[in-house]
């Protein structure tokens, strides 16, 4: 049979020198030190070092992080780095990191949440001295002034037995942890594991993340800028909303706009609003959205949410059913599909329309859990379960990293790309290490697509403000 292939014949041999692969993964690695996220795992962890001579614990700690972030799901895959020395210097072996994630315990990841939230306030004046404020979230062609806090959950499914790993309500079985992510840069800013039983709407569980978000945002910003907290029904609970509530009275500007259940009263109210209740709903983009209306039923709603706090507004939208919609009996009587949302915004905070879908704009949390699970959190390590609580802590490091990286270091589709376009583009990238006049170059493949805009980044990088040392 006669060959067709076009391309070039080849002759392998593994006598390649200088050669490195995931050379952009440097970027996260020196990222981490512009931003002092490095010195503030290492003042984190230094208790933790048993000898003067071995790894510094936060450095394995900053090392696992950027494995994560560059798409690793195992301890073992830190030997990307270990096995390129040249490009990113000593990294600790297996057993190394595995000690270190063992000593790890409550106390010492509340120290790396505090270091996390001293890296996150000089990445956030990075970006305001090199490319001006923070970005905004904006929902239905609008911006949505502020802070957007999302908070969701999800399942992390087990395969083998692990501490606290039990079944689920979706009849799996693993962990349930519960996370907030900041809609403005899609940073992860808090999270908490917890086992599969753990219920959704448990209110303790969601007051620990938000106060864990608040305690990461710099106090600029969670004293100074208005914040809307956002969460599927699990959130609409008394205890839950009553402490958002007294927030206010810290000097927090934090208001909340979460799913609501639908019960009998609810439906009667519905069924009660006249024809001229109903406003067109909007698209993600501003324009109309056919079939799909919103109204507001507070007034009719007498005695409903009375254990919510004062002046919660309910807004009720309906729309045609899309083929395989799963419907309650009252949606298939009616012909629509409805769902409510509970929110202490003011009127002059938008139209009722906008109200509710900036609501929606939730359903971004589940991109962002959905990348976060292919940088790190998608699967545990360990059977024991204080290990895997210290792994979640440092995937949500490698989640910060990536989007300090976009925001201050990208521009482009780049700046806006998921984890796995970035890593295709640029982390993955190999690239040649030289060296003359006591200079070592990376020297990356001059027709690689996106050699230039990674260039440009280490140049980005190189020119970040530091703090003062002296």
């Amino acid at each position: 049979m006669k060959s067709t292939t076009s391309r070039p014949r080849l002759v392998v041999s593994s006598d390649g020198r200088g050669v490195v692969g995931h050379a952009g993964s440097r970027l996260l690695a020196d990222l981490a030190e512009a931003t002092g996220l490095e010195s503030a795992f290492i003042d984190a962890l230094a208790g933790l070092r048993q000898r003067a001579g071995g790894h510094a614990p936060g450095r394995v700690a900053v090392d696992l992080a950027v494995m994560l972030a560059d798409g690793g799901e195992a301890i073992s895959d830190l030997a990307v780095l270990r096995d390129q020395a040249e490009l990113f210097g000593p990294v600790a072996s297996d057993p190394t990191a595995w000690r270190v994630l063992n000593s790890i315990d409550a106390a010492a990841i509340a120290r790396l949440r505090g270091a996390r939230a001293v890296a996150r306030e000089l990445a956030w004046v990075q970006r305001a001295e090199t490319r001006g404020a923070l970005p905004q979230a904006e929902a239905a062609g609008r911006v949505i002034p502020g802070l957007v806090l999302d908070i969701d959950a999800s399942i992390g499914i087990c395969y083998s037995e692990k501490e606290n790993a039990t079944p689920t309500w979706k009849k799996t079985f693993g962990y349930h942890p519960l996370l907030c992510f900041l809609d403005n840069t899609g940073e992860a800013l808090s999270g908490v594991l917890r086992p599969g039983r753990a219920g959704s709407n448990t209110a303790a569980d969601h007051i620990e993340v938000l106060d864990a978000a608040l305690a990461q945002i710099p106090d600029e910003h969670r004293h100074g800028a208005p914040i809307l907290v956002r969460t599927d029904t699990a959130g609409c609970t008394h205890a839950f909303l009553a402490h958002i509530r007294s927030l206010r009275d810290r000097g927090v500007d934090v208001r909340f706009s979460v799913g609501a259940p639908i019960d009998e009263q609810v439906r009667q109210a519905i069924t009660k609003l006249p024809a001229t209740a109903w406003y067109p709903a909007i698209e993600a983009d501003g324009q109309v959205r056919d079939g799909a209306e919103v109204a507001e039923i507070t007034g009719l709603l007498y005695g409903y949410g009375t254990n919510l706090p004062a002046d919660t507004r309910f807004i009720v939208r309906r729309e045609r059913p899309h083929p395989g919609a799963q419907l309650s009996l009252f949606d298939t009587i009616e012909g629509y599909r409805h769902q409510v949302i509970a929110t202490d915004s003011r009127l002059s905070d938008g139209p009722l329309t906008w109200i509710e879908a900036r609501h929606r704009a939730h359903a971004r949390v589940e991109d962002r859990i959905r990348t976060g699970k292919d940088s790190g959190f998608g699967r545990f390590p360990s059977r024991e379960y204080a290990i895997n609580q210290a792994w979640l802590e440092l995937a949500l490091t490698g989640i910060d990293l990536t989007c300090w990286m976009r925001m201050l270091l990208l521009d482009g589709a780049l700046a806006r790309a998921e984890p796995k376009k970035i890593r295709y583009r640029l982390l993955h990238v190999a690239a040649r290490i030289t060296r003359s006049a006591r200079r070592t170059r990376l020297r990356i493949a001059e027709h690689w697509p996106w050699a230039k805009q990674l260039t440009e980044a280490f140049d980005r990088l190189a020119a970040l403000p530091r703090p003062c040392t002296c």
